[in-house]
């Protein structure tokens, strides 16, 4: 590291960046240019912060000394930390530092005091300066694009960097929220010096990675938002009330690294959680994998569909819900047994079946609808049998059936989410995950997990205090999958929970719901969303299988395409075996030999 000072600018070098400091002036203008090493300027960052509480703002009203300080670096040789100390109205102290090693800058802030965490914002905050400058202050964007790790609708995975982007745990398919595709994704954003070039595209040029580092337990917040406006932006952590400090508490630290490509800032982002320890081994490890979660999947949910049938046009939220309950009604063993008989006449074997959205009566509690499985016990024998495991398709955070003192409650006291602080519910999720997969139970052979992505959020929200957000669901995956391994060692969980912190809660990672267009409204190629989303899930769980999965199909012709890739991006896993939902194209002879060829060769290549 090389810090020079020369007409009151202090320039701190590393061998990515070069940070410039103008110290006397922090009182009225508390910033700090970082540029690449050839001078070219990333941003004017913003060394205000906010931490506010739910009763009381926080808003600085005195920028300090802000110190240029050396010590011994973790390479061995000598970080920079600069430290800014401020006032203001909610902390009896705050401190941001901002720590200068040779490839990144790794900011932090700190506060002491007591209250319960609102909204915090990096790299922008509120504040009134010595001048009269007064109100929200942001950071400059001098990048043209931003990269947004979690796809959803509209797919828009680089995007101008005027457009917001936000990375969690709370969204589903209404307008504005389907987002969490990825629940949660990698919490890091990527700057780009080059316009985005399509909505799956990655363009050429350098990047600046900007990611989040904390331990799972310290995540304790719902989403982490880039927030634009008029040539700035700031970060957004989404506390909403229940993370309450009292004495010392410090944010989770901010690193930024310059990159080589947009891909590197997730290749960057996965070892720098790596060399911090905060990527669990995995739940089972790759050379203990059992060779039956490798295995071709059949899940029912996109023949289940099929069955009911759905307006090509249909976009609005009420039709998708009805839809959902339509295809939910054909969950049944006579329906699913018909699924199998015609694709093993085709050819079609499965090594594993998925009973989907709904085999339970309800939800939370997921005691089997006897009505629609009048022996679900006996139908899951019957598969092992045959040689065929059997999944459960989970819906996760569901109340449904479960206590109202287990569950996270609103304003009028209903129940809302199931609650993974406390730990009754802890022990009940326990005992409903034994009696699924045990051997005395329905002896299934473990579950897929869905609908991660409805977390709990909001201020009123009243829960069990201690764990919230991202930190929650971990706790609740980790009762889930400690409960299945428990019950049955070669219990498969197949989850989409792409951060690198889940890789202990999670034994495979499934791509999602695929999307319908890009920001236009034009469809986007179902292979290119399959590429897209195994590379931002490769990188971040480089150890695990991936389940590609193949719903909702625009078209016959594009599931076609689809099932031709799959064994080239992970276990293939077919929806369909009858007709396409949203077209009602039927499916012919063809169209299943093509999936029975595909099966053929993938297994080909996996046999020793």
């Amino acid at each position: 590291m090389i810090v020079t000072e020369s007409d009151g600018l202090t320039e701190v070098c590393g061998s990515t960046y070069r940070l410039l400091l103008e110290l006397d002036a922090m009182s009225t203008a508390p910033y700090a240019i970082l540029q690449d090493p050839a001078g070219q300027t990333w941003s004017a960052l913003n060394l205000l912060s906010s931490v506010p509480t739910v009763d009381r703002p926080d808003e600085v009203y005195a920028v300090g000394a802000c110190t240029v300080e050396t010590g011994n670096g973790e390479s061995g040789g000598e970080d920079v930390v600069v430290v800014v100390r401020t006032r203001s109205t909610a902390w009896a102290q705050h401190e941001l530092r901002l720590v200068c090693r040779p490839e990144t800058l790794e900011l932090s802030v700190t506060v002491t005091g007591e209250g319960w965490l609102g909204s915090v914002q990096l790299l922008g905050g509120q504040g009134t300066l010595v001048d009269g400058a007064a109100g929200a202050f942001a950071s400059s964007i001098a990048f043209a694009s931003v990269l947004v790790p979690a796809p959803g609708e509209p797919v828009q995975l680089v995007r101008p960097a005027h457009s917001g982007g936000q990375l969690g745990l709370v969204g589903d398919a209404s307008p504005g929220r389907l987002h969490s595709v990825f629940s949660p994704p990698p919490l890091v954003f990527g700057f780009g010096r080059a316009v985005p070039t399509g909505p799956t595209s990655v363009p050429p040029g350098d990047w600046l990675g900007v990611g989040l580092r904390a331990p799972v337990a310290e995540l304790t917040f719902t989403t982490l938002a880039y927030v634009p406006q008029d040539g700035g932006f700031h970060l957004e952590l989404a506390y909403e009330g229940h993370t309450e400090v009292r004495g010392t508490w410090r944010t989770p630290v901010l690193v930024l690294r310059p990159a080589a490509t947009g891909w590197a800032v997730l290749e960057d982002y996965h070892r720098d959680l790596l060399d911090a320890g905060q990527v669990p081994a995995s739940a089972t490890a790759p050379d203990a994998r059992p060779a039956w979660w490798a295995e071709p999947l059949f899940c029912g949910w996109g023949a289940q569909c099929a069955r009911v049938g759905v307006d090509a046009d249909s976009r609005t939220t009420h039709s998708e819900r009805g839809l959902t309950a339509s295809a939910a009604s054909q969950s049944r063993q006579d329906v699913y047994d018909t699924f199998l008989a015609g694709l093993a006449a085709h050819g079609i074997h499965p090594g594993t079946v998925v009973l989907d959205d709904r085999w339970q009566a309800a939800y939370g509690t997921a005691e089997p609808d006897s009505e629609h499985w009048p022996d679900l016990r006996g139908w899951i024998a019957d598969q092992h049998r045959q040689g065929r495991r059997v999944l459960l398709w989970w819906k996760a955070w569901d109340p449904a059936g479960l206590p109202a003192q287990e569950c996270v409650r609103d304003a009028a006291g209903r129940p809302v989410a199931a609650d993974p602080a406390n730990p009754r519910y802890l022990q009940h999720l326990t005992d409903i995950v034994t009696a699924l997969i045990g051997a005395d139970g329905l002896d299934a052979d473990g579950l897929k997990i869905d609908f991660t992505q409805r977390a709990p959020s909001g201020r009123s929200l009243r829960a069990h205090p201690g764990v919230w957000g991202i930190a929650a669901l971990h706790a609740m995956l980790a009762a889930l999958t400690n409960a299945a391994h428990a019950a049955k060692p070669d219990a498969l969980v197949v989850c989409h929970t792409v951060h690198p912190a889940f890789a202990d809660v999670c034994d495979m990672v499934r791509l999602n719901d695929v999307a319908h267009g890009d920001i236009h409204g034009v469809g986007v190629p179902v292979v290119d969303q399959l590429q897209m989303r195994h590379a931002i899930a490769s990188r971040m769980l480089p150890d695990h299988l991936i389940d590609t999965d193949q719903w909702p199909m625009p078209d016959r012709a594009e599931w076609r395409r689809y099932v031709e890739h799959q064994t080239a991006y992970g276990v293939p896993a077919l929806y369909y075996c009858e007709a396409i939902d949203r077209t009602g194209e039927l499916l012919g002879d063809d169209d299943l030999a093509a999936v029975a060829a595909s099966w053929r060769r993938y297994r080909e290549g996996r046999s020793p």
